[in-house]
């Protein structure tokens, strides 16, 4: 007898998501809504992406069908104990890959599963070393790659991860 996979609710506009899940083999669907990303200002920054991914899950107003898994989930970077979001703006986005440069960082993924029944939360988080990265190279970068929707400013898997990623653990 063979189990069922369930069928996911992908809660994110994310395309490495969406990605991600088609490359596994779900059959899933995404859906798309505004929440709230806010967090406390005294919570530990390692737990700031699992607080958001089940803050989305709250947000959802959908219904679930008896074989749907709903997931939500958020990724922060994290250099010096500060939070790297979304740039606002190129400038924003260049700050962010000079404070990267030549330092390690985390990389925090908080991912929520849950059904009509219960829900589960758990947070993955990886080191990234890079290595020097010129404000030529970084402008580069911003130029011709999408570092806008990406938290702190970068793709691991676009141009920046493949020139400077030096290690990663995790």
């Amino acid at each position: 007898m063979s189990a069922e996979l369930p069928f996911v609710v992908l809660a994110s506009k994310s395309p490495r998501r969406k990605e991600l899940l088609g490359t596994l083999g779900f059959d899933f669907r995404t859906v798309s809504f505004d929440a709230d990303e806010s967090f406390p200002n005294e919570m530990k920054v390692e737990g700031v992406a699992e607080f958001i991914a089940n803050k989305k899950k709250k947000a959802f107003e959908g219904d679930l069908k008896y074989n749907e898994v709903l997931l939500t989930a958020d990724t922060v970077v994290i250099v010096d104990n500060e939070i790297l979001g979304k740039p606002k703006s190129e400038e924003e986005a260049l700050e962010m890959i000079m404070k990267l440069s030549n330092k390690s960082h985390q990389v925090v993924t908080g991912v929520c599963l849950s059904n009509n029944q219960k829900s589960i939360s758990f947070s993955v988080i990886s080191n990234v070393w890079f290595t020097k990265i010129s404000e030529f190279e970084a402008k580069y970068y911003i130029q011709n790659y999408s570092p806008l929707d990406k938290a702190g400013a970068y793709g691991i898997q676009e141009w920046l991860g493949y020139c400077f990623v030096e290690k990663i653990e995790g």
